[in-house]
């Protein structure tokens, strides 16, 4: 079936009307300061976009809470807070990051006595001397490259657990894991995770890490301008580590800028474009909301999905 059938498709100027009450106060350096190195976003789409996307989010919050209420007093539990968990998906270099650290933001100026946290599947990648060691390097980002176990794990200890729960931290500068450091949880009201491999569904598995997501988004875009996006994304990359010699880019930075970008070129065809069209873009239709991005990050319309 077309997935548009799943979905409505909402133009800008259309979206725009349905903004919230919610007072968001942002300067521009703020959401620059959120913005990831080659993201556009601009107040306006704080306007025209996001305060919407608010009032979407406040339905499912209150049906959530609403929820878990009822079930408590049914089963005759002692009231405690189930975390609200948001997943927002989306190819390499297409804003997602953006969109979860402005989600966040916003979320927590509307609920200023919430606690609301944001994490990246980033960190449940295997170390690299792992995956040297089973020979599939070249497929990090792939399903396989993540520990899938552990992510499951932790989103379930997220949702049941009183206790603190950690998390492994990723270095884009180190591309890698950092070693014996992690993020720690303790009970989150909201939790945003966002990861290209957030809404996928590894075989072989009897739960799902969407499974625990109470919303979901996809940040999308034609793959013609993602290409465009990473390769000066790995540009600005490369000049930012001209002076840092422990920086994983540093060796392409030192090198004849033509051979690094034919690699970073070359990456894109045989690595992150052939996962998105494999894995990440056959997700796209879990997603209960698609913030569809044009040319120079502008976003032009939203699905909203029917059911």
């Amino acid at each position: 079936m077309d997935e548009k059938a799943y979905y409505y498709q909402i133009l800008r100027d259309e979206w725009k009307q349905n903004k919230t009450n919610h007072d968001i106060r942002l300067t521009l350096e703020e959401l620059q300061h959120l913005t990831s190195l080659n993201d556009r976003i601009s107040l306006q789409d704080v306007e025209d976009i996001y305060l919407p996307i608010l009032h979407i989010f406040d339905i499912y919050w209150k049906n959530h809470i609403d929820l878990h209420k009822k079930e408590q007093s049914f089963l005759k539990q002692t009231h405690r807070t189930i975390p609200f968990i948001i997943g927002v998906s989306g190819s390499v270099a297409v804003g997602k990051s953006t969109t979860a650290r402005l989600l966040q933001t916003m979320l927590q100026q509307v609920y200023p006595e919430k606690t609301i946290d944001l994490t990246t599947t980033d960190g449940f990648l295997f170390p690299n001397e792992v995956l040297i060691e089973r020979g599939i390097l070249n497929r990090k980002g792939f399903p396989e490259s993540y520990d899938m176990e552990s992510l499951v794990a932790f989103l379930l200890a997220i949702k049941t657990s009183d206790q603190a729960v950690t998390a492994p931290m990723y270095s884009h500068e180190i591309y890698n894991i950092i070693p014996n450091e992690t993020q720690s949880f303790q009970q989150p009201d909201i939790l945003i995770v966002e990861g290209i491999n957030v809404l996928q569904l590894p075989p072989n598995r009897e739960i799902y890490v969407s499974d625990f997501f109470d919303w979901s988004l996809y940040v999308d875009a034609e793959a013609d301008n993602i290409e465009k996006w990473f390769l000066e994304r790995f540009e600005l990359l490369m000049d930012r580590a001209k002076s840092q010699p422990d920086n994983y880019y540093y060796k392409y930075a030192i090198g004849a800028r033509q051979d690094a970008i034919a690699m970073a070129k070359e990456v894109w065809r045989t690595i992150n474009l052939k996962n998105l069209e494999e894995y990440i873009l056959p997700t796209r239709s879990r997603a209960d909301l698609i913030i569809h991005k044009a040319s120079k990050h502008h976003i032009d319309y939203l699905q909203l999905k029917k059911y």
